[in-house]
């Protein structure tokens, strides 16, 4: 009896935020799921589109206030800060309520953690992606360039630094404005969205570039993946290298990329499994005798038997593409995603291929390189090593709590 109090005395309440794009919400279903199964009590706060699959994982669904956010002469609406402000002086109660041991809010959700402040709780902020702060020398975070090399090019770099900073400047001075009407006193750091008490980087650190050093308060835990259940689906008959053709769920709304692999790869020596991820575009596509385009697929079912995946580089896509050992043709088409294509060149694991170059025979060009070239999948398969050894999972909640201790 004594040794199951003291188990149970070490659970802990476990408050999450996310923002709704599935880029965001993933990460955080996937980390309330690990700490549901290691006993904690977890209450998840996002859309309302994600009640069912909140709730299925074991966590207490809890709608985040949703705003018209950039307003338009003909769609008023609040302001970002406006309606960060507004969400976080709902978002007390709940915590007062539930009196979490700490609240964990998504690096695009500033409005929870700001209610944590206000509530007096602990906050941990979580990056479903590449930490976006930059060091000296490095080029600007999501512009796609590439770390450079030599102590020149890290010179021109800095030439930016000054302009990097004002813009870094003006954030948080709008966050102090916010902070202000909840009462909180303002702050120093650039960066405020970034928990000095614990920031988890959910990537692999494979893709990171080396800083001079790591603050106390970052931990790279590894990529948080989590997706709907979907049965298995049958690639084309053969046994020639199977390509999955995985586009954005929220870029290039007409398919464009989807429609230049598709066409490019035609005449190969290769399946291809293609999916529109359920948006279907304005014209139908070309589907030909080498390939299958369907609705939906697994990527966890589907990744593992292929021999490369060609993406927009969204980092959910890209990250379990690696964790299958899976090498990737990036076509960035927005976000951060011309930053993880950079990031994939870099460690080796894949082909970038810029807007421009994203027709039929740039597509196939890319796909050519990569299956031609072994040491693609060889350096994509280490990282699944290190996935396979590493649950991302297990360290993230590890780590929380740690925290809470």
């Amino acid at each position: 009896m004594r040794v199951a109090n003291r188990r149970r005395a070490r659970l802990s309440r476990f408050l999450l935020a996310a923002f709704g794009d599935p880029g965001h919400a993933f990460p955080a279903i996937a980390l309330g799921k690990t700490l549901v199964q290691r006993g904690h009590e977890v209450r998840l706060q996002t859309w309302t589109k994600w009640r069912d699959d909140v709730e299925r994982e074991g966590m207490r669904f809890e709608p985040a206030p949703e705003y018209k956010v950039f307003p338009t002469p003909e769609t008023p609406g609040l302001k970002p800060y406006q309606a960060a402000v507004r969400a976080a002086r709902e978002t007390v109660p709940l915590i007062k309520q539930f009196a979490p041991e700490a609240v964990v809010a998504d690096i695009l959700t500033v409005a929870p953690a700001l209610a944590a402040e206000v509530a007096g709780a602990r906050w941990v902020t979580l990056v479903p992606h590449l930490l976006p702060t930059s060091e000296p020398g490095f080029p600007p975070y999501s512009i796609g360039a590439r770390l450079p090399r030599t102590r020149v090019g890290a010179t021109m770099w800095r030439a930016f630094d000054p302009l990097l900073r004002g813009g870094l400047e003006k954030g948080r001075d709008e966050l102090n404005g916010a902070r202000e009407r909840l009462g909180l006193p303002p702050i120093d750091e650039v960066y405020g969205g970034l928990s000095r008490q614990l920031t988890l980087v959910a990537t692999f650190p494979q893709l990171e570039y080396p800083r001079r050093h790591w603050h106390p308060w970052q931990r790279v835990v590894g990529p948080l993946m989590w997706e709907q259940p979907y049965g298995a689906v049958d690639p084309p008959p053969g046994n020639a290298p199977l390509v999955l053709l995985a586009p954005s769920t929220s870029q290039d709304p007409e398919q464009r990329m989807l429609r230049a692999a598709l066409e490019g790869l035609a005449d190969q020596s290769v399946r291809v499994l293609a999916t529109y991820n359920r948006r279907l575009p304005p014209e139908p596509i070309h589907v030909p005798a080498n390939a299958r385009l369907v609705e939906w697929v697994s990527y966890t079912k589907t990744m593992p038997q292929c021999d490369a995946v060609v993406c927009h580089a969204g980092h959910g896509t890209l990250v379990r593409s690696l964790a299958s050992g899976v090498p990737v043709v990036a076509c960035p088409a927005g976000g951060d995603m011309g930053e993880n294509a950079s990031r994939i060149a870099w460690a080796g694991v894949g082909v970038p291929l810029p807007r421009r170059l994203v027709t039929a025979r740039g597509v196939r060009l890319a796909v050519q390189r990569l299956l031609s070239d072994p040491r693609y999948t060889e350096r994509a398969q280490g990282v699944a090593d290190w996935s396979r050894q590493h649950d991302a999972g297990a360290m993230a909640a590890e780590t929380l709590e740690a925290f809470v201790a």
